[in-house]
């Protein structure tokens, strides 16, 4: 079957239901090679899929370059968002500074070997800088022609509200899944009232609702779920149990956890357009399908059964990585 297609919010191109984050080639989740990289790529363009989503901070460049390489050498058209916002440090912090925008969107493209973007994501909203003069700054590189539109990262309905009417954001980008679903209290509703397509990210919950177990043991110490709350004991073995029911689900169905993990998150809105990432080829296999999974009103209650609201044990990040993320509820 053909990928099915989606407008990326109310005046953007139609791009395949489902898209594909690049956070793992950046070394995020274990070891990343860079043939490897360029073999899923190629896997994901196969699979029809051409909505893909990058930033500067992944592997400090390297994701961009991973993306910007594959299109070089193969001129696939995609749709391409990139993000920028995040300082690294030590410490971490953000900037949305306009001077700090522009040079590190120049330096995307780049490495992108693209002279515009489709679509650049604010990473994360500086606190204390007035959203609406990050959305000038935006507008302006809108205007010359550097990027086609403009999108927000893991914020709160009333800074999406006070962007977008000073320029109309064609993007939301938050972590959304069947184990973390905050946006569901106002993102996804403010998403849809003011025309938005809603991006989810993590939609596989990092990796949790895969079609194995995961062992948080044999983590690296670079990996980003090392610190997740949700992966450490006692949580980690108490989600287990809820993760594998679901499994189960999944198997009395024919299909795999993953797949309709993400099948989940597109039956919840036309305007949402998730965003899961693999290493490997392998893996996007487990998963490049779910867009053709059917679920009926019984489908959705019973898994509903399996995965309330509010099921997972732990936070979703760590204090520290919460720096940054907008709360409102």
């Amino acid at each position: 079957m053909t990928m099915p297609k989606r407008r990326l919010g109310a005046e953007g191109p139609t791009v395949s239901a489902i898209g594909f984050g690049s956070m793992s080639f950046g070394g995020f989740f274990g070891p990343a090679d860079d043939d490897t990289s360029l073999e899923t790529l190629a896997a994901v363009a196969a699979a029809g899929i051409d909505f893909w989503d990058t930033a500067n901070i992944y592997g400090m460049g390297r994701a961009e370059r991973i993306v910007g390489q594959y299109l070089k050498q193969t001129g696939a058209r995609i749709t391409l968002a990139t993000k920028a916002g995040i300082i690294p440090g030590p410490p971490r912090h953000y900037s949305n500074d306009a001077d700090y925008i522009r040079a590190e969107l120049e330096s995307s493209l780049q490495k992108l070997n693209r002279d515009k973007v489709e679509l650049y994501y604010i990473h994360r909203r500086e606190e204390k800088r007035p959203v609406e003069e990050v959305a000038e700054t935006m507008g302006r590189l809108i205007e010359e022609g550097l990027i086609d539109a403009w999108g927000l990262s893991e914020v709160a309905p009333s800074t999406i509200r006070r962007a977008h009417r000073v320029v109309p954001l064609t993007a939301v980008q938050n972590e959304y899944s069947l184990w973390t679903r905050l946006p569901e209290l106002g993102v996804i509703q403010t998403c849809e009232d003011l025309g938005i397509a809603f991006i989810p990210f993590s939609p596989i919950g990092r990796g949790a609702l895969g079609v194995g177990d995961l062992d948080p043991q044999s983590f690296g110490s670079h990996d980003f779920r090392k610190q997740n709350p949700r992966f450490l004991e006692p949580n980690w073995s108490e989600n287990m149990d809820y993760i594998r029911a679901f499994r189960r689900f999944a198997e009395d169905k024919g299909v795999t956890p993953p797949a309709l993990a993400i099948a989940w998150v597109l039956h919840q809105g036309d305007h949402l357009i998730p965003i899961p990432g693999t290493r490997t080829a392998e893996h996007l296999a487990d998963w490049a399908q779910a867009a053709e999974i059917g679920l009926s009103e019984d489908d959705l209650w019973e898994i509903e059964q399996i995965l309330p609201a509010g099921w997972a044990a732990g936070d979703r990040y760590s204090d520290t990585q919460l720096f940054g993320v907008e709360r409102y509820c």
